[in-house]
């Protein structure tokens, strides 16, 4: 169902969920002489930023897509510091995370984690679970095709047991089977660094997500652009599908 724009004296509804592709973190270092590492770096001040801001706008759900399945494909040297960020990260930061009421969720293939970074996942997660100020799911190892293809197995393994009917499967029930099951799809995608396309991010999910390009490297990026992206989010008419008018 379609929401009707608001009137000029009724304040216009924050998006309840936020999606970002946080890009740029490689060139915002090599624009400064910086390694990439200094990037990646800056880029988590910039996610902080985010998700301290995210709930005083009004974001009930804040989902980062802050590693792809793809980027495994990077040399081992980038990864290996991504990888050295992300434990730093769950170590220092979930604390704060639960003292201002965020509950932190991943999804993603965790398996190609190392088994050190998958407790400091499944402890955070435990922490910070009755927590509702602000849902924040970090997409690790995440890709939408796998993602995808796996609920789609799952369903037609189920049909051939006997434990599903093919007339019982339409889109809720497909839902049912993601990573986001229980996640309202996102209204609003924030990429940065000026690429215009969703790299395998939430495909599903994004059917009929407004989708809003920066220019700003992720870095650069705070709280001042994502009300920007928001206020863009407000000028669109979101119809679903349906007609105008």
């Amino acid at each position: 169902m379609s929401r009707a724009l608001p009137s000029q004296s009724e304040p216009a509804q924050p998006p309840v969920h936020v999606a970002i592709i946080m890009d740029g973190n490689g060139r915002w270092a090599k624009s400064r002489g910086l390694p990439r590492v200094e990037g990646h770096r800056r880029g988590v001040e910039a996610a902080r930023k985010v998700v301290q801001a995210a709930p005083d706008l009004g974001i009930t759900y804040l989902t980062l897509f802050g590693f792809s399945s793809e980027n495994w494909q990077r040399p081992q040297s980038e990864v290996r510091d991504l990888m050295g960020i992300l434990r730093l990260y769950l170590r220092n930061e979930v604390s704060n995370l639960h003292k201002n009421g965020a509950r932190l969720r991943v999804i993603g293939d965790r398996s190609r984690l190392s088994d050190d970074i998958r407790v400091l996942i499944e402890n955070a997660e435990a922490l910070t679970q009755a927590n509702t100020r602000l849902q924040l799911i970090i997409a690790l190892s995440y890709g939408a095709r796998a993602e995808i293809v796996a609920a789609a197995r799952h369903m037609a393994e189920a049909v051939k047991e006997g434990r599903l009917d093919p007339s019982a499967i339409d889109e809720a029930a497909f839902d049912r089977e993601l990573l986001t099951a229980d996640i309202p799809d996102p209204d609003l995608l924030i990429r940065t660094s000026g690429e215009l396309r969703l790299s395998n991010f939430l495909l599903w999910q994004c059917a009929y997500t407004e989708l809003v390009f920066t220019d700003r490297l992720w870095p650069d990026f705070d709280r001042a652009d994502l009300e920007q992206a928001i206020e863009e989010f407000h000028r669109r008419e979101r119809r679903y599908g349906a007609s105008s008018g």
